[in-house]
């Protein structure tokens, strides 16, 4: 049984739907040991507000002191944030004074938006056949690996599948093996962590990135796993985490990795 989730948001996020306390109190009842909370962080100073953007300074000292309270022997609290890319320079540089700022104890670099849209909104799609349309979004999750703030985890890859308009809407290694493979040397070469995440919905997947990414991953020697069930309420915390252990360890890992300031510990499928 898995008993980490490193991909979660509150209400501190603007799609989030339960307060901070509520959510760290639903990943105790369930019997996680380690739980980490990921706030939206767009990098939107006012000139770039795409979105609605997470109050920073509250969150992490709400965080803190909710650390200081729930943490235990048994029970270990992360502040996160989850970090969308942009190319912008400015959006980068905003990202890079965060994290000096606030000293998150992990990140998740995601990729949300491509050539300017929303990458899950329909808009993305138009006008696109399914090779153009992922194989864009694989080429901006590669151009993220070399983003100049610190992170951790690489987020749901194959964020782009969960709204195509397509009939066949799976993100498939053999389609794009040789992007695949570039971003999958790249997360090994780094030493970072490759999130599963099980906010699948519509994508034809049970967890993103697909069993068959994932066995790529490990035939090139990545063994750096993270799972992260992308909950935005708390019944959702922890959703699917005995599916994803099971293909997990059919493939060959034996352990998820979780990162803290800096620090990676590792915890026995």
């Amino acid at each position: 049984m898995i008993v980490s989730d490193m991909h979660t948001h509150s209400s501190f996020s603007s799609d989030g739907r339960a307060s901070l306390s509520d959510m760290v109190a639903a990943a105790k009842a369930i019997g996680l040991r380690c739980y980490g909370v990921t706030e939206h962080i767009h990098g939107d100073e006012p000139s770039l507000a795409q979105y609605g953007e997470t109050d920073a300074a509250a969150y992490f000292a709400c965080a803190r002191a909710l650390q200081e309270r729930e943490c235990g022997e048994n029970f270990s609290f992360f502040a996160g944030g989850e970090y969308n890319y942009a190319p912008d320079p400015r959006a980068l540089d905003y990202l890079v004074a965060l994290s000096e700022k606030y000293r998150p104890d992990f990140v998740v670099n995601s990729v949300h938006n491509v050539d300017g849209a929303k990458c899950c909104h329909f808009s993305y799609f138009e006008g696109k056949s399914k090779q153009r349309a992922y194989g864009r979004y694989l080429e901006e999750v590669r151009r993220s690996l070399d983003a100049p703030y610190p992170y951790d985890i690489v987020g749901h890859l194959g964020y782009v599948s969960r709204s195509a308009p397509y009939a066949d809407k799976k993100l498939r290694y053999d389609e794009f093996a040789d992007l695949f493979d570039e971003i999958l040397r790249t997360v090994i070469r780094r030493g970072v962590i490759l999130e599963v995440n099980t906010a699948a919905s519509n994508s034809g997947s049970e967890f993103l990135p697909d069993a068959d990414v994932l066995a790529r991953y490990f035939e090139l020697g990545g063994r750096k796993i993270s799972f992260g069930s992308d909950a935005h309420y708390p019944s959702r915390i922890g959703e699917k985490r005995e599916l994803v252990c099971e293909q997990l360890a059919a493939i060959g890992f034996t352990e998820i990795t979780v990162p803290n300031r800096g620090t990676h510990i590792t915890i026995g499928l």
